[in-house]
């Protein structure tokens, strides 16, 4: 089977409309051009190499909390999609039930759009998104990871950890950030996209420098706690990104089909129950 034709579930990737959807007025970056990817224009790259379903993930360019676009295509994905939403901090749980019902999974923490003392809080919801059986959907880079691992490893909430922590080439494996990532593992709670070089590393595709803490966080949480994503449609990225190329990279780190049955389906479908079976022939 050619590697566009395993069935996949792509576990990061965004939807903008503008055009339907207006972006926030006061937005502070308004995604254009090539950014912008509206669900019928991702269902064709969906088509194209062989993911079945996906989770979308609200961003904060554009929209921010205005999750209407990211519901609307929930709505009329014919069960394609689940979503992650961006809510307030102080959201009760019956408005969380509430976005549950129409295909939410998680709540999403963008520190690195934010900053930490946004997020100061962030414990009280994690314990309302671990109460109804939710996700806490979590993007960090640097020494950020630091301030959320404690409630990560107290609160009993089932976490997502974007594009890897976003960790620094630069400084190791043994940063302290990294480290507890690492430990994080432990928790059994925790799952983590292999996706999203390009916002770490410092070399171009195939990002080289990454390697070896794709390896690294494979080791310690293993595939059964690994997804893969591709941060469609690579909103604000330095360079220029493609779909098909980064799936050939999952081959070249995963050659062997059967890791990347875990990594592209059997491991997501398991989590957000797309789907009863897939066919690998």
């Amino acid at each position: 089977m050619h590697l566009f034709e395993e069935p996949k579930i792509d576990c990061h990737a965004h939807v903008l409309d503008p055009a339907r959807f207006p972006y926030e007025p006061h937005a502070s970056y308004r995604p254009s051009g090539q950014e912008i990817a509206p669900a019928h224009q991702y269902r064709q790259v969906m088509k194209s190499h062989g993911v079945r379903h996906a989770l979308l993930v609200q961003p904060n360019s554009g929209y921010g909390s205005d999750n209407s676009c990211l519901l609307d295509a929930l709505e009329r994905g014919e069960g394609r999609f689940k979503g992650i939403a961006i809510v307030d901090m102080d959201i009760g749980t019956a408005d969380l039930r509430a976005l549950k019902a129409k295909g939410i999974v998680g709540a999403a923490v963008n520190a690195t759009f934010h900053g930490n003392d946004y997020y100061k809080n962030a414990d009280k919801l994690m314990t309302r998104l671990a109460d109804l059986g939710m996700f806490l959907d979590l993007q960090t880079e640097d020494n950020q990871l630091l301030m959320y691992a404690p409630w990560i490893e107290r609160i009993p909430v089932r976490v997502l950890i974007d594009h890897l922590g976003r960790p620094a080439p630069g400084s190791g494996l043994n940063d302290p950030a990294f480290s507890a990532l690492m430990r994080l593992a432990r928790t059994g709670r925790v799952t983590m996209k292999i996706s999203g070089y390009s916002k770490f590393s410092k070399t171009p595709y195939p990002f080289g420098d990454c390697w070896p803490f794709v390896r690294a966080v494979v080791g310690a949480f293993t595939l059964d706690h690994c997804v893969w994503a591709s941060d469609w449609p690579f909103l604000r990225a330095t360079q220029r990104q493609d779909y098909g190329p980064l799936l050939e990279l999952a081959a070249l780190l995963f050659p062997n089909e059967a890791d990347r049955r875990k990594l592209f389906w059997e491991t997501a479908n398991r989590m957000f129950a797309f789907s009863d079976r897939a066919i690998f022939a």
